[in-house]
């Protein structure tokens, strides 16, 4: 899959909005399109699926450009409000206006109804919050091993703290700029996204979390992302995306130095096996 994108669904789009560019579409036609090409790319183009919180934030910034480039001009405007009058003004059009005002109530009442009779059912298996991890990963073309890998910067908090202040300032960055949205800003597993994450964000600021974790560990999580756990870890309906595909392997290592030292914890040390 490009970029976690599902072919079919854009290349669909794409198949329309030339198809629109051919017939030489007018304005009301074009923005409705877009509105909806922009609904159905965010709700079914992405392997890993976005939360519906996610989709309307989204879709409110989608609308508004809209809206804002259709009024930019007098020229724009009136051609796409043109049709509109004609439809709500003409005799000719009366049915297909009775027809468009019954069915958008209906539309509301069917999609309440679908999600008030969504029947319960527990998962086809038994979900592991922390499932048993490969013995070895590879990240950008790096093996590690599972059991011996540590964190190749962790050794600086004794050896050079100076640079290991670097990397933890790296890690407040990269985590600010990415993890926050879902695990909080206190890392409380409450970000403004949580509500629409299923399983919900980790929760590090718990002693069952961080604590009982191998850096390596993390570092399977956080780059393979949802999509990467086993069987036993799903199901996996999160946006946990591979952060591997957005992060270098320092800037991973860098993160998780900073999840530790943020919330006073240390990771779990290595078991010796004789």
């Amino acid at each position: 899959m490009f970029l976690g994108l599902k072919p079919l669904v854009v290349v669909t789009i794409v198949a329309v909005v030339l198809l629109l560019r051919w017939r030489k579409a007018g304005t009301l036609t074009w923005a409705f399109a877009w509105w909806l090409a922009m609904y159905v790319g965010l709700r079914f183009g992405f392997v890993t699926p976005i939360p519906a919180s996610v989709i309307t934030l989204y879709m409110a910034i989608v609308t508004g450009s809209i809206l804002a480039y259709v009024s930019s001009s007098r020229e724009r405007w009136t051609a796409c409000t043109s049709p509109i009058l004609r439809l709500v003004l003409e005799p000719r059009y009366k049915l297909l206006l009775v027809l468009i005002l019954l069915a958008v109530p209906l539309l509301a009442a069917f999609n309440v109804y679908q999600k008030m009779t969504v029947p319960v059912q527990a998962p086809a298996f038994g979900r592991t919050v922390h499932p048993a991890p490969p013995e070895e990963i590879t990240v950008h073309e790096t093996p590690i091993n599972m059991i011996t890998a540590d964190n190749p910067y962790r050794h600086l908090e004794e050896d050079s703290p100076a640079e290991f202040e670097n990397h933890l300032a790296n890690g407040r960055r990269i985590y600010f700029e990415n993890c926050f949205y879902c695990h909080g800003d206190a890392m409380a597993g409450d970000g403004m996204f949580a509500h629409g994450l299923n399983p919900i964000p980790s929760n590090f600021t718990d002693s069952g979390v961080l604590p009982i974790l191998q850096e390596s560990f993390l570092m399977w999580r956080i780059a393979k992302g949802g999509p990467g756990m086993p069987e036993e870890g799903g199901p996996w309906d999160s946006a946990m995306p591979a952060w591997e595909s957005f992060l270098t392997e320092e800037e991973l290592w860098d993160v998780i130095l900073f999840l530790y030292d943020y919330t006073d914890y240390r990771p779990r040390a290595q078991e010796v096996h004789e």
